[in-house]
């Protein structure tokens, strides 16, 4: 008997025609619930900016294996070519990868801004070196359709510039994404020193 006067009781707590505090209708919940815009937005540019590292990722390691498999010998240079020289730093692009994922679960601002020069220095550096690197080769593709490195049948000059212009995409983006998540961070931070 005891238990079903709790479970009754109870029931008439949550529900609309039962008990309710003193001085309201039990419709003023809506103000309750709403979450400040900063964090909203600090919790979108976080998932944006995670979504890119795996993509950032996925890149890192297409360029890693191309460069294992030539160096190690594991595939003829007739299917996968030696790596171009802009290709060596680009391996460095990890550490803002992982200081850009070590800063995103507890809002470290030091670490997103240790991420966003060193994407600077070892993403966005390479690929502007790259670009001007492998432009005589592929100047000669275009002009007399000569290609001497290949991978895996395909001209490797071709291959590496649409790897190229998904990275720099990529990385404007995170760049991009990590200077508005910082400036949230800022104004957060800001609003609760004025309190």
């Amino acid at each position: 008997m005891c238990f079903f006067c709790i479970c009754r009781f109870l029931s008439k707590m949550t529900s609309r025609v039962g008990l309710r505090a003193v001085g309201t209708n039990g419709t003023d919940f809506k103000f309750r619930e709403r979450v400040a815009p900063d964090y909203q937005m600090s919790a979108s540019l976080k998932s944006e900016i995670r979504k890119l590292n795996l993509v950032h990722l996925l890149l890192w390691l297409l360029v890693a294996a191309q460069m294992t498999v030539s160096h190690f010998n594991l595939m003829s240079h007739d299917t996968v070519s030696m790596p171009y020289q802009w290709e060596y730093p680009y391996l460095l692009s990890l550490l803002p990868l992982l200081c850009s994922s070590l800063s995103l679960p507890k809002n470290n601002i030091s670490y997103l801004v240790i991420s966003m020069i060193s994407a600077g220095l070892f993403s966005v550096a390479p690929l502007i070196y790259g670009g001007m690197e492998m432009f005589p080769v592929a100047q000669q593709l275009y002009r007399h359709g000569k290609a001497y490195r290949f991978i895996f049948g395909f001209s490797a000059v071709t291959v590496m510039y649409l790897i190229m212009v998904v990275a720099v995409q990529v990385h404007a983006w995170q760049l991009y994404y990590m200077k508005k998540l910082l400036d949230s961070w800022f104004n957060t931070t800001q609003e609760k020193k004025k309190k």
